[in-house]
């Protein structure tokens, strides 16, 4: 399994709210948000980790350089207007079989992360696997419709109807087959990944929902505490 990080993002609510230290190296529980996915992934079978740094994170690279990895690391050095383009930078790693790619900010527990990995790995009759959770404290939310039966995803909604349950938690696990389409939403001038995962529906790719208790992001100097207090539960 290869693994993916997006962490090109400036941080720029956490800029305005006084903090300076880049987003990747934020504390939670005395660990980095960059270290603490690179642990996870390197004790969830991980075959390389691949990472995307915006330009002006000179700091965040020197951490990741001074790493010691069981693991190949790819590392890329690049500004992008989006999560998506951040993917698709990510993507030439990510053609060689099953992958999971988040965003840095992510936070959730360990013991729920690593049977979400497993149960990808065996699954074969999925082209993705999203992790989905009915924790909402997000201020936009990409509200997931499942099949609640197979738990296949249906839709991925800007606003909820009422009946939506979960919302994406920006963990996804996904096959080579999700390439082509990102390729396509790049060459359509579409952006954003919310957008890139309609794409993978509008192409019949099978996506299920794998759900989460809890999925915390860090986007405000209010979540470092959340997400802490979530952790040490």
């Amino acid at each position: 399994m290869n693994y993916a990080i997006i962490a090109a993002g400036e941080g720029s609510r956490l800029v305005q709210e006084g903090v300076r230290t880049p987003k990747p190296l934020i504390k939670i529980n005395e660990v980095p948000l960059i270290g603490r996915l690179i642990y996870l992934f390197e004790k969830n079978g991980a075959e390389s980790i691949s990472i995307i740094v915006n330009e002006e994170m000179t700091e965040v690279r020197e951490y990741i350089k001074n790493l010691q990895l069981n693991v190949p690391l790819n590392i890329i050095i690049k500004s992008t207007e989006s999560s998506m383009h951040s993917f698709f930078e990510l993507s030439k790693f990510l053609s060689g079989g099953k992958f999971c790619l988040t965003t840095v900010d992510t936070i959730f527990k360990e013991d729920e992360f690593a049977p979400y990995i497993q149960a990808f790995i065996e699954d074969n009759t999925c082209d993705g696997m999203m992790a989905v959770t009915d924790y909402i404290d997000d201020e936009k939310p990409l509200y997931v419709a499942v099949d609640e039966k197979k738990m296949t995803i249906t839709d991925f909604l800007d606003t909820t109807s009422g009946k939506e349950k979960y919302i994406s938690g920006g963990i996804y696990c996904l096959t080579p087959k999700s390439i082509a389409t990102l390729n396509n939403c790049l060459s359509a001038g579409i952006s954003r990944m919310r957008n890139f995962q309609r794409q993978l529906i509008t192409d019949g790719l099978n996506l299920k929902a794998y759900p989460f208790k809890k999925i915390v992001d860090v986007d405000h100097v209010g979540d470092i505490e959340k997400a802490e207090a979530f952790l040490n539960e």
